[in-house]
């Protein structure tokens, strides 16, 4: 093994004391002084790994190694160093300090790259603070925009404001973007967030893509009414039919390999225990890692409400509140990092993400690539978050493996 595992492990939890709360779980939110504790202790391991090291206009921090040719497009290693409330001490920190692993281990090994490797730590992956999230991997690919920074937090506060009380300048925010003819590749290796590794039985995996998430807000107005005095041939309750649309949603994306389904939120109006609902109001959140079936799943469910909502009388209204397109990895880097698998004895696994990741940002921007290790019984954005030492270690060699093999 190239990488020093202890070194990694002990960083992670060096890295976990800054937001650190009494449940043993993290709360660092972007712009805040915790965050920039953070920061400068991963900025001291990017030093202490050989790199040159900055931070840019979005507050991206940025290691860098360069190659036996500058002029060669860089492969980037990212991930995030901010966490939801309460969350656990992996997700995103690992990314990102197994990313100044491989380059350290690299060094110590007196390894010449041909290609620049650069490490980042973004900045506001998770969206906890301003409700929305990927901001810094946004501004890298030349996608996050001036009216974006007006977000505000739970305070008032917009992103643009936090940005100054961090010395940072939102309106050169452009200045952070990056020309995809200097990338050649991202990586990232993350914590899988589930049980399909656990299962398997496998410390490591090869992600096959990122599901893109479909929000939206359904509202179907029927009719109230009183719950004793109204026959049920004669009703119209909007929360049935909301339920029948619901179950028909859940038979429907079933019938897809990598689509998930979830009703997060759903209320009756006007909420008496004796009243026929008449308005029920529900969000969807649909993701899958193949667009064209997300779109279909989509179409069917969309369909079959408006034509049972027609026959019954009863109005509906979608709103669209986000359309993400997911993100394929690229299956080049799927090949490389399969032989890394190979080299290392390990049987190679592939999984998609049903999570959001940087990498999505760079969909159309560069190749990406993701490796995830095992979670301990799928926990995530949670204290009990845990992947053992050992497998981090195992999921830390493959990302060097990766990434040797696509800068020489």
């Amino acid at each position: 093994m190239a990488i020093n595992q202890a070194r990694l492990w002990s960083r992670l939890h060096e890295l976990s004391q800054f937001g650190k709360q009494a449940s043993g779980g993290v709360t660092r939110f972007s712009f805040t002084k915790e965050e920039r504790q953070a920061k400068d202790l991963v900025m001291t391991y990017m030093k202490e790994a050989g790199m040159t090291v900055r931070e840019d206009a979005a507050g991206n921090v940025i290691g860098r190694k360069d190659g036996s040719d500058n002029t060669a497009p860089a492969v980037l290693i990212g991930s995030h160093i901010d966490s939801v409330p309460e969350g656990g001490i992996f997700d995103g920190p690992l990314g990102v300090l197994a990313g100044i692993e491989v380059v350290q281990a690299m060094s110590e090994a007196a390894v010449e790259t041909v290609h620049p490797v650069e490490v980042i730590a973004f900045i506001d992956e998770e969206g906890s603070r301003f409700g929305f999230g990927m901001i810094g991997s946004r501004a890298l690919a030349g996608t996050l925009l001036p009216e974006h920074l007006q977000q505000t937090d739970q305070n008032g506060i917009t992103i643009a404001a936090a940005m100054q009380e961090s010395d940072l300048h939102p309106d050169e925010i452009n200045k952070a973007a990056r020309y995809s003819e200097t990338v050649k590749a991202y990586v990232e290796l993350h914590i899988e967030q589930g049980k399909v590794l656990e299962r398997a039985g496998q410390p490591a995996g090869i992600v096959t893509g990122i599901a893109g998430p479909l929000w939206t807000r359904w509202t179907i107005e029927g009719e109230a009414g009183h719950a004793g005095a109204t026959p049920m041939n004669q009703r119209k309750d909007s929360l049935m039919m909301a339920l029948q649309i619901i179950q028909f949603i859940e038979e429907e994306t079933k019938k897809y390999t990598n689509a998930v389904a979830t009703i997060g939120q759903i209320s009756v109006k006007p909420g008496g225990v004796n009243v026929i609902p008449g308005e029920t109001t529900f969000t969807l959140d649909l993701r899958d890692i193949e667009e064209r079936d997300r779109d279909q799943i989509e179409e069917a469910i969309t369909s079959y409400a408006q034509s049972l909502c027609a026959d019954r009388e009863m109005n509906i209204k979608i709103e669209e509140l986000q359309r993400v397109a997911p993100a394929p990895c690229s299956k080049e880097i799927r090949a490389v990092m399969e032989e890394a698998c190979l080299t290392m004895s390990l049987e190679p696994v592939f999984l998609p993400s049903g999570a959001g990741h940087d990498g999505m940002q760079f969909n159309d921007f560069c190749p990406i690539g993701m490796v995830f290790v095992r979670s301990k019984n799928g926990i995530s954005h949670n204290p009990s978050e845990w992947s053992s030492e050992e497998d981090c270690g195992v999921g830390a060699s493959i990302l060097y493996e990766t990434v040797l093999r696509l800068t020489t």
